[in-house]
């Protein structure tokens, strides 16, 4: 979450965020805090590079945001659903990320323990948690979350604990992964009850129960054709879902 340290010729070498570099009590001249606090300022992730006494240069990267971020978290907004950004990235970035994609909840700064920390607290608040990670320090958060999703393209690790696992890397396919799951929870719910209604009164019809009444009773042969039609049934209204528009 801080970044690295390493060794070469007996000297100690560091690469990482600035928290890194202030608990090692690294020091900056004016110029570089000045470019640094500008690279910040423009969203940008800024990596410091130090030895032991000095930080010695910094790097600025930034990510590009896909066109369609902004549309997946409104379609995930429309849904009811609360959405937060939580990233190790600065506040600067952090802001401008949000902003970018229409959030107003999110975190900067976050540490891997936080982040299972944070989600940990939205369920003590008795809230259904469904994390999106991709990377090696979003494994302990996609673990205790009640639904772990993560990108195709991510860590084996965050692939390894999530239950659920995205092909692509575009953020459009999280609303559509939670509206198949919705659809599928929905058609085993209608099937559950139909079939509970189908053998409440298949059964006992196939057992006589008319018999006192009219003298009825129900071929065997049939019976069990009726049996294997509410098996078919049942597969032909969850074979609905492959038409389903997502």
């Amino acid at each position: 979450g801080l970044g690295i340290k390493g060794s070469y010729d007996g000297k100690a070498y560091y690469v990482g965020n600035l928290k890194l570099m202030e608990s090692n009590g690294l020091v900056m001249d004016q110029n570089l805090s000045k470019q640094a606090k500008e690279l910040q300022s423009n969203g940008n992730t800024v990596v410091f590079f130090a030895d032991e006494s000095r930080i010695l240069a910094v790097i600025a990267i930034a990510d590009q945001i896909k066109r369609t971020s902004a549309m997946a978290i409104r379609q995930l907004q429309s849904l009811g659903i609360e959405v937060h950004m939580l990233t190790g990235d600065n506040w600067e970035t952090a802001a401008l990320v949000a902003k970018q994609v229409g959030l107003t909840k999110y975190k900067a700064e976050v540490m891997p323990s936080d982040k299972a920390e944070f989600v940990r607290q939205l369920q003590s608040e008795h809230k259904i948690v469904a994390l999106v990670g991709d990377g090696i320090n979003d494994s302990e958060a996609l673990a205790q979350a009640n639904v772990s999703i993560a990108m195709g393209k991510g860590s084996d690790i965050a692939i390894d604990v999530a239950k659920i696992t995205l092909i692509t890397s575009d953020l459009q396919s999280i609303p559509k992964a939670l509206k198949l799951s919705r659809e599928t929870v929905k058609t085993i719910r209608q099937n559950l009850f139909w079939a509970f209604v189908y053998n409440l009164i298949g059964i006992p019809l196939a057992a006589g129960a008319m018999y006192w009444y009219n003298g009825f009773l129900l071929d065997p042969m049939i019976a069990g054709a009726a049996m294997a039609l509410s098996s078919v049934s049942v597969v032909t209204n969850s074979l609905r879902l492959k038409t389903l528009k997502l």
